[in-house]
């Protein structure tokens, strides 16, 4: 067997792995970069308009052979989470390709291509895989893991062929509200040698930061909700599922009605399926703004029946403003004009959820100024999707793998100094298990 780490050697994001034997290809995950090569933010609607002849050449799809271009295509590709850094150049993809995914992920592409102008999978080219129970491609006997992370339904994964066994870590975490998916993933892989572990590194390197959980952000939260004399906006991506579990129970517990947009009601809803989780459409806990772009988007998006699904839990804007101290409103900058008509609350308090480097694009810095003129104020308060540095050293040794090749890492070198066997590898670098 061969492993081939297209991109991901060196960077966050843009994940594209190859597994090959004598007579199988697949490819796990199809990412889009989050960087560009002068190490700015990769700003995604630069691919609008170009070919994929362009984007070959420029380095933005990685040359894998059939997989963007004609030639002998792979046999699959596995999708490891929702996130576009995994998924996001699956549309320049040969269309007859099958792409292996999970219920919950298929469900959250859906959403994020209905809502967020992410990228879909046409139903045509899916199969679902269920979690914990083998599947077969070609050579490839492929078991897929639930992992703890900040996209619902995430999966890590372990590839069997040749002899050999490998762990795909996908991208996971330690310190949400599902520890214990973590201590089964190892369970799991120990049963029988990890040949490689390929292992996310997004934190790999020094760090300072203290270690805050799901839980504890939440006692984070509820304490800015209770010192906040009117609204309370929340921003935070809709598809971080535990991100809204939190958001939510920090709202209950201040005694605020938790008001969600019709792109959150959707995630929760579909979420409730496979988890216990409060569905919008009953929860009367919870209830549903219809914003100014739904309103005028909907039908064109065929999203008559999430319009009709959330009627029962339906706000308007005008039951708000009367009362603002009484909600937490999931919200994001681009409402301050058609939804607020340009004007906040008084003194709004809003609470920052992503990740800080978002801070300087322009939506931003215009929301802290709009929060600052009504007197309000704008805190951050976030923990990571990802595993932190202080938890990787156990986790690896739980595993014990042969090999660690790290990815999704500025910091490759670094995993040397918590592991005996690690291979470093350069993007396209082929790895031959039989070395």
């Amino acid at each position: 067997m061969k492993l081939t780490i297209h991109r991901g050697t060196h960077e966050i994001g843009g994940n594209c792995v190859e597994l090959c034997t004598e007579s199988t290809r697949i490819i796990v995950d199809v990412g889009m970069p989050l960087v560009d090569k002068n190490g700015e933010s990769f700003d995604a609607s630069s691919l609008e308009g170009r070919s994929k002849d362009e984007l070959l050449a420029d380095g933005t799809l990685p040359p894998v052979p059939g997989l963007f271009d004609s030639g002998p295509s792979p046999d699959a590709i596995l999708l490891s989470h929702a996130h576009c850094d995994h998924t996001g150049l699956l549309k320049y993809t040969s269309q007859d390709i099958p792409v292996w995914l999970s219920p919950g992920t298929s469900d959250m592409m859906y959403v994020g291509l209905k809502f967020a102008r992410q990228v879909g999978v046409g139903r045509v080219r899916q199969n679902k895989f269920t979690p914990g129970k083998p599947f077969q491609v070609g050579d490839f006997t492929i078991t897929a893991h639930a992992v703890d992370h900040s996209a619902f339904d995430s999966m890590a994964f372990i590839i069997e062929a040749d002899d050999k066994r490998i762990l795909y870590s996908g991208d996971l975490r330690l310190h949400g509200r599902k520890p214990g998916m973590g201590r089964d993933l190892i369970k799991a892989a120990s049963s029988a040698p990890i040949d490689v572990m390929l292992m996310e590194g997004t934190h790999a390197g020094p760090s300072e930061k203290a270690r805050v959980t799901e839980v504890d952000l939440e006692e984070r939260i509820l304490g800015h909700i209770q010192d906040s004399r009117s609204i309370v906006l929340a921003c935070f991506s809709p598809l971080h599922v535990d991100r809204l579990v939190t958001f939510y129970k920090a709202a209950s517990r201040a005694g605020r009605t938790f008001l969600v947009d019709p792109y959150a009601a959707l995630v929760m809803n579909k979420a409730a399926h496979y988890c216990k989780i409060p569905d919008p459409a009953i929860e009367k806990a919870i209830r549903v703004y219809y914003n100014t772009y739904f309103e005028a988007s909907y039908e064109k998006k065929g999203l008559r029946y999430v319009h009709e699904m959330f009627i029962p839990n339906r706000i308007g804007m005008a039951e708000i403003l009367a009362n603002p101290k009484d909600f937490l409103m999931i919200f994001r900058p681009g409402m301050i004009e058609p939804d607020f008509e340009g004007h906040l609350p008084q003194n709004a308090r809003c609470i920052y959820s992503y990740w800080a480097g978002y801070l300087n694009k322009p939506e931003w810095v215009k929301l802290q100024e709009s929060i600052k003129s009504v007197g309000g104020d704008f805190v951050k308060a976030h923990t990571s999707g990802h595993i932190i540095a202080e938890d990787l050293p156990g986790f690896v040794q739980g595993i014990k793998p042969g090999t660690l090749i790290p990815i999704h890492t500025f910091e490759p070198g670094w995993f040397s100094n918590l592991y005996s066997n690690v291979k470093l590898l350069g993007d396209g670098e082929v790895h031959k298990l039989t070395d």
